[in-house]
């Protein structure tokens, strides 16, 4: 049983080995020059200390939702192209009519100025 583990535990090992020799002499050999800016708090462009009700702009939030309605289009293509031979010129008439409205969404984005940022 131990056996069926031992190249997993292997793997993992070696991976463990090489972070902690890799980050070791990152830490030993690497520069050290610390400055005010490099030490100073910061996140996503503001100042990580301001007031927590400051305004964003909504095409920050546009641009958010517009990723992830993209990127989910990613995640249906992979398990879509590894199962094409089985599912076969349904499959990949039903992706092809997936793409489609995916695409006219986007040039309608597109065409609003929705991806624009000024």
């Amino acid at each position: 049983m131990l056996a069926e583990y031992l190249p997993i535990l292997l793997f993992l090992g070696v991976g463990l080995a090489l972070a902690v020799v890799l980050l070791g002499l990152g830490l030993l050999m690497g520069p050290r020059r610390p400055d005010a800016a490099k030490d100073s708090a910061f996140e996503c462009g503001f100042d990580a200390f301001d007031d927590a009700r400051m305004k964003f702009d909504v095409r920050y939030y546009l641009v958010a939702i517009l990723f992830i309605i993209f990127d989910l289009e990613i995640a249906f293509l992979f398990p879509w192209a590894v199962a094409l031979e089985e599912i076969g010129m349904a499959g990949l008439g039903a992706m092809a009519i997936f793409l489609g409205i995916l695409i006219v969404g986007f040039i309608y984005e597109w065409k609003k100025g929705a991806l624009e940022w000024e």
